[in-house]
Parts: C-alpha cells; sequence; structure tokens
C-alpha cells in the first residue's frame, strides 16, 4: 500500500499508511513513481475535444434578450357563484393559475379586512389623494422651475445680519381635549378668537435670521400638531399670527421664510373637506363637479371662508384665504376664477410696495398650482402690478430709504426674486406675442431696468434672442442709478448663449453690446457672453483682452474670481477646438491672472475636464501641448503633503486623460521623449507615473507591430529603451503589488521584443521583491490580508515563466528555483493554506514542462521545448523539484490532522486530487492509489461537499468513455462515495 510521510502513530495515517516504520522510504517512492508517470499531453487534440458542438437553431421570432409582450385577453371563467371575471394572461404562456382565475384578482378576504379596518380605507383615499393631486398638477410640466427650488438661493443670496422681528401668541404645543360639549367648544373658540383680536399676541425682537426660521419652523410644527389634535381654530390662529408677520417685515429673508409657510394650511384644510366628500368610502372621482359634494362637506368649507372673512386685518385676510382658494371647488365651478380677481384687487390696500409684491407673488404660486390654465388672471395681476409701481419711486418709499440707510439701488435688487417669479408663471408656456406686450409696457415706464432684467430672467431664451438689437436699444436708454447696466447685459448674454440671434445681426449685437460695456466703470466679466454670438476667435481674443485691460490695474481681479472663472467655462463650452482656443492670443495671459492657487488648479481642472470630453481624436500640435502641459504641471505643483487622496486621484485621472490623446504617430521616438519629460514634470502622482509606464509598454508592442517581430538594430535599441525607461521609473513607486504587476508586465514585452537580458532583470525584480509583501495592504482605504494578492500574482508569475527560457550561465529552471525558495521563507499565516495551493500550482507548471510542446509560445523565443528537446536530464531536475514540492504538502497535509483543521484538510486533498487527475498518468498503479488515497482522505471526515464529489466522479466516467482512457474506469470503481452518517 501506498504511504505517506513518516508516522509515529500506532494506527494508520491519513493517507492509509499501514507501515509506520516504513513511511519515510516509500514516501520517497512515491513521489519519484508519480514524477514519472506525468501525463503526456496533446493541446491541440483536447481543445477539439473540449470545444462545445454548434447545433443550428430556428429561434424564428424568439430572441433570449427580446422582451416578454404580455397581452390581455378576456376569458369567462365562472367562480363559485357562477359569474364571469376577467382575467390576464401571458403571451408566453398558456397555463392559467386555477387559484387566481376564481378571484377575480382580488382576494376576497383582503376585500373583507379593507372593508373593516379603517387604517386600510385611509391608505387607500390617501393613494386615491395622492393620485388626484399629481393629475390636477399635470398642467404644469417639470420644465417649470418651483419656489422651492428658488427659496435655498434666495435666503443665501439675500443673508442678512440685522435683527428680525416677529409677532408671537401664547400658544403652546401641548394638545388639549377634545371631548367637550359641543356648546363649550363653540364658546371656547369664540373667546379664542377675541382673545386673539384684543392683542394678546406680543413682538419678539431682536431675532438673528437663523432664529427667525427657527421660530418660523415651530409656527409650523405647532400648526399641525393643533391640526393633528382636531384644534382648528387654534390652527387658524397660528395661520394668522405668522400672516402679521408680513407687516413687520422689514427684511427680505423674513418675507421668503413666511412666503414658503402657506401651503402648507391650504393642504389641510383641503384634505379634511375632501375627506368628507367620501361616501360609503369611494372617493371623488379625480375631476369631481360641485354637484358631487355632500352638503355637510358644502357647509364646512363655507364655515371657514366665512372665519376668514371675519379677520379684520387685510394681510392675514389676504393670504388665508390665498392658501385655501382651491376648496372653491367644492362649491362652485366658477369659484376659482371669480376670486382670483377679488384677491389681486385686494392687494391694492397693501401699503408697503415690498409686501405688495411678494403677496403677488404668492398670488401667483396658489394660482400655478390650483389653476394654471388661468393665465389671464396671473396676466392681470402682473399688470396691476405695473399700475402702481411708480409708487416705488415715491416720496414715502425714498423717505423711508433714507431713514434706514439703504441706497436705491440695493433697494430694488429685494423685488427681483417676487418679480422674477411672476413673470415666470406668466412666461411659462406664452406666446411670443406677450412678450412683445410686456416689452411695450417696460417702455412705457421708461424702460425700468428692474422690470427688464426680470423680463429677460423669465421668457425663453429664443424669443429674447431674436429680438437682441431691440433689447440693446431699451438697456442703453435706461436709467444706470437704479438698476447696474451690467446685470441687463449678463442676463442678455446669458439668453444668446442659450440661443442664438439672427445670422445677419450677430456681428452688430457685439459691437452695439460692446460700446456700452467698454465705457461702463465696472465692467463685468459676464459680458463675455456676447463674444459668442459670432463664435469667432477674432471676438473672443478681444472680449478677453478688454477683461484684462479692466481687470489688471490695482490686481482688481483678485475680488472677480467666480467671474473669471465664469469666463472660461463659457470659452471651453462654446470653442472646443483646442487648437483654435489655445491660439488665441489672450487666453493664456487671462490664465495668468489667476493668481490665487486654488482657484487657478480649478480652473486648470475644467481647462482639462472640457479637452478629455470633447478631443476625439489624438493630437501632436505642439500649441495644444505645451499650453496643456502648462497646465497640468500646474495641478501637479498643487500637490503637497496636505492633498487629500480623492483629490490626488482626481488630478492624476485629468492628466492620464491628456497623456492617453498625445500621439505622434510612427514617430515613436518623439513620443518616448514626450513620455520622459512628462515623467520629470508628474514624478509627485503615482498614477501618472503608472500609466506613463504603461504606455511606454504598449509604445513597445506598437513598434513589434510595425516592425511584424523583426527588430533591425534601430528598433531593437529602441524596444531597449523602452525597456529601460520601465525599469528605473518602477522602483520610485511605493504601492507593493503595483511594483510586482508592473514587473512581470514589463517582463512580458521586453520577453515579445526578444529582449531577453532585460526580461530576466525583471523578472529576478520581482521575485526579490516578493519577500517584502506586508501581510496586510490598504485597499480602498481600508486594510486587507495580502495573501490574496500575492496567491493571484504567483499564478501569473508561474504562467509567464512557462515560456522562459533558462539563461545558459543560471542553470536548469533559476528563476523556478528563485522563486520557490522566496515562497519557502515567506511568513505564510499559520492558518493560510495559501502556500500549500502556491505549490499545488507549481506542479501544474513543472507537469507543463514536461511535454514536447509547451502549450503556448512568444513568437521568435525558444523555450525550454525547444532548448532542451526533452533531455532526460532536464527531466531529471524537473522530477527533483516536484519530489521537494510534493514533500512540502504532504508534510502540510499531515500537520491538518488535528480536529479543527479537518476541514482545510478535506479541501486540499481534493485539490491535490484534482491536479493528479488533470496532470498525472493514471495507468500507472502507484500514482492510482495515491490518488485514492487523496479521495479517500478528502471524505474521510465528512467535511467534503457531496455535489462537488459526485461532479467530479460523473467527470471520470465521462472520461473513461474516451479512446486510450480506458483505465478511468477502473478508477472509478476505486472512488467510493462516504456518506455523511
Amino acid at each position: 500500500m501506498l504511504v505517506c510521510a513518516p508516522c509515529k502513530l500506532s494506527e494508520a495515517c491519513a493517507l492509509g499508511c499501514s507501515q509506520p516504520g516504513k513511511c519515510q522510504r516509500l514516501r520517497v517512492v512515491a513521489i519519484a513513481v508519480m514524477l514519472m508517470h506525468a501525463r503526456s499531453r496533446n493541446y491541440v487534440s483536447e481543445s477539439e475535444a473540449c470545444k462545445l458542438e454548434s447545433i443550428p437553431l430556428d429561434f424564428g421570432d424568439y430572441h433570449p434578450l427580446k422582451p416578454i409582450t404580455v397581452t390581455e385577453s378576456k376569458t369567462k371563467k365562472m367562480n363559485r357563484k357562477g359569474s364571469t371575471s376577467s382575467t390576464s394572461s401571458s403571451s408566453s404562456s398558456s397555463m392559467l393559475d386555477p387559484l387566481s382565475s376564481v378571484l377575480d384578482g382580488t382576494d376576497p378576504l383582503s376585500l373583507f379586512a379593507a372593508a373593516a379596518d379603517p387604517v386600510t380605507t385611509t391608505a387607500t383615499m390617501d393613494s386615491t389623494r395622492k393620485k388626484r393631486d399629481k393629475d390636477d398638477s399635470s398642467a404644469v410640466g417639470s420644465d417649470f422651475e418651483p419656489w422651492s427650488s428658488k427659496r435655498g438661493e434666495i435666503l443665501a443670496r439675500y443673508t442678512t445680519t440685522e435683527k428680525l422681528s416677529i409677532v408671537s401668541g401664547s400658544f403652546s404645543r401641548k394638545a388639549t381635549t377634545t371631548g367637550s360639549a359641543v356648546s363649550e367648544k363653540v364658546r371656547t373658540r369664540l373667546e379664542e378668537l377675541d382673545d386673539l383680536e384684543e392683542g394678546s399676541q406680543k413682538e419678539l425682537l431682536n431675532l438673528t435670521q437663523q432664529d427667525y426660521m427657527n421660530r418660523i419652523e415651530e409656527l409650523n410644527q405647532s400648526l399641525k400638531d393643533a391640526w393633528s389634535s382636531d384644534q382648528k381654530v387654534k390652527a387658524l390662529k397660528i395661520v394668522i399670527q405668522v400672516s402679521f408677520t408680513f407687516s413687520f417685515c422689514t427684511e427680505l429673508p423674513s418675507l421668503v421664510v413666511v412666503f414658503c409657510f402657506f401651503l402648507k394650511p391650504g393642504k389641510l384644510v383641503y384634505e379634511r373637506i375632501l375627506s368628507m366628500c367620501v361616501d360609503s368610502r369611494v372617493p371623488l372621482p379625480d375631476n369631481f363637479s360641485p354637484e358631487s359634494v355632500n352638503d355637510t362637506a358644502k357647509e364646512t368649507c363655507l364655515n371657514w371662508f366665512f372665519k376668514i372673512a371675519s379677520i379684520r386685518e387685510l394681510i392675514p385676510r389676504f393670504y388665508v384665504e390665498a392658501a385655501i382658494l382651491k376648496c372653491n371647488k367644492f362649491l362652485s365651478k366658477m369659484g376659482i376664477s371669480e376670486c382670483l380677481p377679488r384677491l389681486t384687487s385686494m392687494i391694492r390696500g397693501i401699503g408697503d410696495p415690498l409686501v405688495a409684491v411678494y403677496a403677488r407673488a404668492y398670488l401667483c404660486r396658489v394660482g400655478m398650482e390650483v389653476a394654471p390654465q388661468l393665465k389671464e388672471s396671473l396676466n392681470e395681476n402682473f399688470f396691476d402690478f405695473l399700475l402702481t409701481f411708480k409708487q416705488i419711486h415715491g416720496d414715502t418709499v425714498q423717505n423711508q430709504l433714507v431713514v434706514q440707510c439703504v441706497e436705491i439701488p440695493l433697494y430694488l435688487t429685494l423685488y427681483s426674486p417676487a418679480i422674477d417669479w411672476i413673470l415666470q408663471c406668466i412666461a411659462y408656456r406664452a406666446p411670443e406675442v406677450l412678450l412683445t406686450e410686456m416689452m411695450e409696457r417696460c417702455k412705457n415706464l421708461g424702460n425700468n431696468a428692474l422690470l427688464l432684467n426680470s423680463i429677460m430672467s423669465a421668457f425663453r431664451a429664443e424669443f429674447i434672442a431674436a429680438r437682441s438689437m431691440d433689447f440693446i436699444g431699451m438697456i442703453k436708454e435706461c436709467d444706470e442709478s437704479g438698476f447696474p447696466k451690467h446685470l441687463l447685459f449678463r442676463s442678455l448674454g446669458l439668453n444668446l448663449a442659450l440661443a442664438d440671434p439672427p445670422e445677419n445681426d450677430r456681428l452688430q449685437i457685439l459691437n452695439e453690446a460692446w460700446k456700452v460695456i467698454t465705457k461702463l466703470k465696472n465692467p463685468q466679466v459676464s459680458y463675455s457672453l456676447f463674444c459668442f454670438t459670432t463664435h469667432s476667435k477674432r471676438e473672443v481674443n478681444t472680449v478677453l483682452a478688454d477683461v484684462i485691460k479692466h481687470m489688471t490695474p490695482d490686481r482688481a481681479f483678485e475680488d472677480a474670481y467666480p467671474q473669471l472663472q465664469s469666463i472660461i467655462q463659457k470659452v471651453i463650452t462654446y470653442i472646443y477646438d483646442f487648437s483654435l482656443l489655445f491660439s488665441v492670443e489672450k487666453f493664456l495671459p487671462f490664465l495668468d491672472m489667476f493668481q490665487k492657487e486654488s482657484v487657478r488648479v480649478e480652473v486648470c481642472k475644467c481647462i482639462m475636464e472640457s479637452f478629455i470630453k470633447h478631443q476625439q481624436e489624438s493630437t501632436k500640435d505642439p500649441v495644444i501641448l505645451n499650453a496643456l502641459l502648462h497646465i497640468c504641471k500646474t495641478m501637479h505643483d498643487s500637490v503637497n503633503a496636505l492633498t487629500l487622496e480623492d483629490e490626488k486621484r482626481m488630478l492624476a485621472a485629468l492628466i492620464n486623460g491628456f497623456i492617453k490623446m498625445v500621439s505622434f504617430g510612427r514617430d515613436f521616438e518623439q513620443q518616448l521623449s514626450f513620455y520622459v519629460e512628462a515623467r520629470s514634470m508628474f514624478c509627485n502622482l503615482e498614477p501618472v507615473l503608472v500609466q506613463l509606464i504603461h504606455s511606454v509598454n504598449q509604445l513597445a508592442m506598437e513598434t513589434r507591430k510595425v516592425m511584424k517581430g523583426n527588430h533591425s538594430r534601430k528598433t531593437a535599441a529602441f524596444v531597449r529603451a523602452c525597456v529601460a525607461f520601465c525599469f528605473i521609473t518602477i522602483p520610485s513607486l511605493s504601492g507593493i503589488f503595483i511594483r510586482l504587476n508592473l514587473y512581470l508586465h514589463s517582463g512580458q514585452v521586453a520577453l515579445a521584443n526578444q529582449c531577453l537580458s532585460q526580461a530576466d532583470a525583471f523578472f529576478k525584480a520581482a521575485v526579490s521583491l516578493v519577500p517584502e509583501v506586508p501581510k496586510m495592504i490598504n485597499v480602498d482605504g481600508k486594510m486587507r490580508p495580502s495573501d490574496t494578492f500575492l496567491l493571484e500574482f504567483l499564478c501569473n508569475f508561474f504562467s509567464t515563466l512557462l515560456v522562459v527560457p533558462d539563461h545558459p550561465e543560471q542553470g536548469v529552471l533559476f528563476l523556478v528555483r528563485g522563486l520557490l525558495n522566496v515562497i519557502q521563507d515567506y511568513t505564510w499565516e499559520d492558518n493560510s493554506d495559501d502556500k500549500v495551493r502556491i505549490y499545488t500550482n507549481v506542479l501544474h507548471l513543472l507537469s507543463a514542462m514536461t511535454q514536447e510542446v509547451y502549450i503556448y509560445h512568444v513568437d521568435k523565443v525558444d523555450s525550454n521545448d525547444t532548448l532542451y528537446g526533452g533531455d532526460s536530464k532536464f527531466l531529471a531536475e524537473i522530477n527533483k523539484l516536484c519530489e521537494t514540492v510534493i514533500a512540502q504538502i504532504l508534510d502540510h497535509l499531515k500537520t491538518l490532522g488535528k480536529e479543527e483543521t479537518l476541514k482545510r484538510q478535506s479541501q486540499l486533498a481534493l485539490y491535490l486530487f484534482n491536479t493528479i487527475l488533470a496532470h498525472g498518468d493514471l495507468r500507472n498503479n502507484k500514482l492510482n492509489q495515491l490518488s485514492v488515497n487523496l479521495w479517500n482522505l478528502a471524505q474521510k471526515h465528512g467535511f467534503a461537499d457531496t455535489s462537488t464529489m459526485v461532479t467530479t466522479l460523473e467527470y471520470i466516467k465521462k472520461r473513461s468513455k474516451q479512446p486510450e482512457m480506458s483505465h478511468f474506469t477502473d478508477l472509478a470503481l476505486r472512488l467510493p462515495l462516504q456518506s455523511r452518517t
């Protein structure tokens, strides 16, 4: 019987040893027998035998990636009561579910539970309500920008440090009981309303903007709590209290915060009345009529309107009634259309024009949500505002501004958010004729800059661009003291950037605009938008030159970095032909104005992102290369010890994108010179060095391709220069596995180009680097064991060593021996089997080396099968190496005989069994017996995977039917399947 390593136990060892005293001697014999009988391989015939049999198939209309089509078929099925129901059937199956066919698609128990469970009923109503709300807003598309998206921008732009005030009532968050008598409830409500009118509220002063927002949020939560506890009067009082705040608004942030409060109470009231319309748990249809609303709901709705009508103050009455404007649907079909003009007229009574314009903006917001089709009412709201617009310049407002020390330009900008919103609502999907009417009304008001700016911001860019000359004429006639002209030109320029003006007007537009722009004392860089009306290099250069002229004195550019960045973004957005862009004389001097390093780096990143995005073909243009090298150098030099790893990766990715786009065609020497220059410029970014190594390796392979593998003296020297570049650069990298893989990759490239001594140098360097692999490595910011990565690398390395010829002065298999010595000395984890798995993979390599013809070769490189020609001394050296390797494997299997490691022993035994099965000649009886012992060991302790063992045994039986594999039949009979019991 075949035996294993020495056993000191009295019983048989794991491999079936029954003669402990002879173990050491017999082990060597077993190894020799095994290695002398490696199976001869015919790789060509094996490859043909493993190919899948091709069978022509007629799919017809069927395709596995074709989506499944489901069709509706009306099939009459008798249910338990004999009624009919319709069921849907899929075209992919003719079988109908016998359980679902009689249920009409609905479980009767679920129907019964839903009828009895009020929670389910409420959920059904909520889903219906959400669907109805979605349908109601369907008239306003996704291209309409809601007010909620503007709120944060406005608050950030108009932040104030002034102290704000708010009117606060004595409201607590404590809910009261709801079980009082009706008469007491009515009396309490009346007393609460009277208490409110008698002035129980107080004014909270000296609030910061954040405190103000927090207080409004508290009131919002109090409103929800009061409503959920059925304290409707208290909820109304909270709404009235917040509306009182408008009477004390002195800053725009307070207006905006309160502006966003009033949608919630209107939604609460509407949903309450809607819930009262549900009859027999059947909700109202989506487009219900007032006739379908029951009397209780109508009475409640009227009650709410009567309560609001009793509010004495104008502003609270307006906001609360506008909030519940949608409730008019319960009373009359024309209710909303009749109320909108009346609410518009109510705003005339608000004395403060700033408060009034935000009231009109709120009415537009409600109108767009409730009745977006009533555009005429919204238009009248704005025209009504124009009639009172002169009030802004009246003595009352001017005197108040003097008292508050507010300048008129700053004061006018406070109107912009409200006017912009009103005009956005009016201009949404409006015809072009409405723009003409707005322009005429603006002219009648003396071309007011505030209105003109809002008009250009609201209407479609195509409409504005078509009337560019008209707008320029109106801008020239505006009074600059009230509203800066540069903002008007900026708004016009933004429209021209989105839509092209008439072809014949482009140059005239630029000239007319530039006459005004160059005369401004504080020209804003956003004027550069006008240069894209012609998209001409000359105009762009003129714009940049003028900006440099205005921004250079007194280093004014330091205060305008955001605007200067805007110019760069617009330039590279519309001129992405970089050969044209970098030929603009003033472009690089314009970049020099970015003196602040962080801003300068951001600009360079923006340029590189545009280059990578728009540059479709590789380039060798010296203008582009010099400019982008300068830009990439700027990004690289910004890296220091404090730079985050994510930032380094981003910068490296941009630089790598540039390097990949550089190509000098067949001028390979110039290409290599570029890579050498790039290495010296970007030495601090490791991913860039890695990319350069890959690029140089690719350059060497392209040279080989051009020469078809037959290098001349010149090309041979060139590829050696490429190999030297990689060999010098790799040691400067810090990542251990990056260096290992690059040594292997570069060695493969050197081998493919017949640089044998250089390839040996790469492989020796990789072998000497393996002992330096740490136990743990950093992978994506987390420490991971390195064993898996090392195992993967070594397997790839062994695959390469198969075709590496032996050095005539180094001895047989000197690289394989050196690598095995390193693996032997490497300190592996105690509970790891990776070392044995590597040794088993080495057996695959050594078995392949014994073949007369190797499975693969490198073109024009003689591997050992050619050099040795199956020499017996060479095979003997392989056998000796195999003896050492298998001795290590068997010793390790013996050490795993403990109870806690039996599962690992089973897995490794099966792994070695599969190796013998694939590479050994099992016609040898002793090798056959060794495989049987390994099979038994794998399942001896019940840790083998039964499905794997069954599959393996089926494979052996299948192989036994092939020619010259009849000995597998006897082997299959000797491999029992042991049960776990």
